[in-house]
């Protein structure tokens, strides 16, 4: 009997969980195209001089049991950093907003600090607002604006979430779908924010698993030693020790189908300009949506066409910066080394900057640090291809995300030793332009019995990690069990249970994690 064959398109969390998932429980023979150079997608980690540099912050955390296994079997909580590389790191979260060259929590507490931070009439029109909004609420929520307005008050959205959202999407809040703020936001609201600062105040032994916990509230997360990547290579060396195939610099430029079956995909092989065609039993697909329907040729319905045509997506730029030392030092009573500030990223909610985001990669791992006594400095910039930022040198950005970080009081310039420039296609799918209408490409995908769309932008959906993960899994399921239907690969993220607030063996982790170093 021969053997069958999938095709997975892309070397990203979705696209390596699938290749491992089919070697561990069927026959089928992963053989994974990858466009670019690079292992692990957009949870990749880049080297630069021993510095690495994790794009967008990776927390391995996740509600799901099953994730959660797949990352311990393979990387263990931290039994010894210093004599073992592939270990996890128990990391604390800490965010803060800087707003008005002042630090809020993240998300926003309601504490002294914040009173005194916002002045007393500011945070009484937010707390005006805030019962008007559950009064009168927007009966129909038609943008992002409604969704934000209604769980946080006019005064409050306007404050915190307005600028930093058109920031990050180049487009007015009441542009984008609401649905954007279900998927990122769900269940925060204030009323949960002061339940959580109330139970965190009274309990103090919270676990890794903090299933109870909104996921933008979780306080603790794990971290590899050096980076998400270090994980994905590790996987993608296993899925190429068990027989699997990995080729990567060549990408998917058509798809065949015969009978609602995909049969045969094109590759081009982006140094030697070669092309080959490789026949599929199956096809997961993590590519783009957009390029997806673009690359099935001329057979796909004018309408699809058109939609995934209409597609848009979010562009993203990191400028790493080493300095010496921070101009801003450790307020808090966390201790930290060096003094520096705790934070493992920075949400800059100044509108008089473009950078969007700072990670302080000290703080996820001191092993992602070449120079401890340095500070290793992630900027982020939300952008669109072709546009200025995109298109700027990187001599010329460095030098500009350097002054931006001077002029809100971070860093001094003279004290930056060196940067890099990294640029990320296509890295948020976004929630207007096409995708109110998404629902006719999804039909006319699965209509297809043997292609499965999984990932971030395979799903064109705002996933975290771990969810693009889940779809992998369900997935492969679907196919050992006979499953024709694709329903629960588009409900992972979406569905209620995944976000119930129950208590799961998860939570022993951090139980094992102190008895192993007493």
């Amino acid at each position: 009997m021969t053997q069958k064959t999938a095709i997975i398109i892309g070397a990203g969390p979705a696209g390596l969980t699938t290749a491992f998932e089919l070697l561990n429980k069927t026959d089928i023979k992963p053989v994974i195209f990858e466009q670019t150079g690079d292992i692990g997608g957009i949870s990749k980690t880049v080297n630069y001089k021993g510095n690495r540099i994790d794009i967008g912050g990776h927390r391995f955390f996740s509600k799901s049991d099953r994730v959660m296994k797949f990352w311990l079997d393979l990387f263990p909580v931290e039994a010894d950093p210093q004599k073992q590389d592939k270990v996890m790191l128990l990391r604390n979260r800490i965010s803060r907003i800087l707003f008005m060259r002042k630090f809020f929590d993240y998300p926003i507490s309601l504490t002294l600090k914040t009173v005194a931070n916002l002045g007393f009439f500011r945070t009484l029109k937010i707390t005006a607002s805030y019962i008007k909004a559950k009064i009168y609420p927007v009966k129909e929520e038609k943008s992002l604006e409604d969704f934000l307005i209604n769980r946080f008050g006019r005064e409050l959205y306007k404050t915190f979430f307005k600028d930093y959202t058109e920031k990050v999407w180049g487009i007015s809040c009441d542009k984008i779908h609401p649905q954007w703020g279900a998927q990122r936001i769900k269940g925060i609201s204030i009323k949960r924010a002061i339940k959580h600062a109330i139970k965190a105040a009274i309990r103090r032994d919270m676990s890794i698993g903090q299933k109870e916990i909104e996921t933008s509230l979780i306080s603790q997360f794990l971290y590899p030693k050096y980076g998400p990547g270090q994980l994905w290579e590790t996987v993608a060396d296993i899925v190429k020790s068990k027989g699997g195939q990995i080729y990567l610099n060549h990408k998917v430029i058509g798809l065949k189908n015969q009978n609602d079956k995909i049969v045969s995909l094109r590759v081009r092989d982006e140094k030697t300009k070669e092309l080959k065609e490789f026949k599929a039993d199956f096809v997961f697909s993590s590519m783009p949506v957009r390029d997806l329907i673009e690359s099935m040729g001329q057979g796909v319905p004018d309408k699809v066409k058109k939609i995934a045509a209409g597609l848009c997506y979010r562009d993203f730029i990191t400028v790493g910066l080493l300095a010496k030392k921070l101009r801003i030092k450790n307020d808090t009573s966390i201790k930290t080394i060096n003094n520096i500030v705790p934070d493992n990223w920075i949400y800059i909610q100044e509108n008089d900057v473009k950078i969007g985001r700072l990670q302080i990669f000290n703080n996820w791992s001191p092993y992602m640090v070449a120079d401890p006594d340095t500070v290793w400095l992630g900027l982020e910039y939300f952008c669109n291809e072709g546009d200025e930022l995109w298109c700027m040198e990187d001599e010329k950005f460095k030098k500009f995300a350097a002054a931006e970080l001077e002029k809100i009081g971070i860093i001094e310039k003279k004290d930056i030793l060196d940067g890099v420039v990294i640029r990320i296609q296509k890295t948020y799918p976004a929630y207007f332009g096409g995708y109110d209408r998404f629902d006719v490409i999804r039909n006319y995908t699965d209509s297809f019995d043997n292609l499965f769309l999984i990932g971030r932008n395979g799903m064109h959906r705002y996933n975290n990690q771990d969810h693009s993960m889940l779809t992998a899994m369900t997935a492969v399921e679907n196919i050992i069990k006979g499953v024709k239907s694709k329903d629960n690969i588009w409900q992972v993220n979406s569905e209620e249970e995944y976000h119930e607030t129950k208590i799961t063996a998860v939570e022993n982790l951090t139980e094992a994690y102190t008895a192993e170093r007493k």
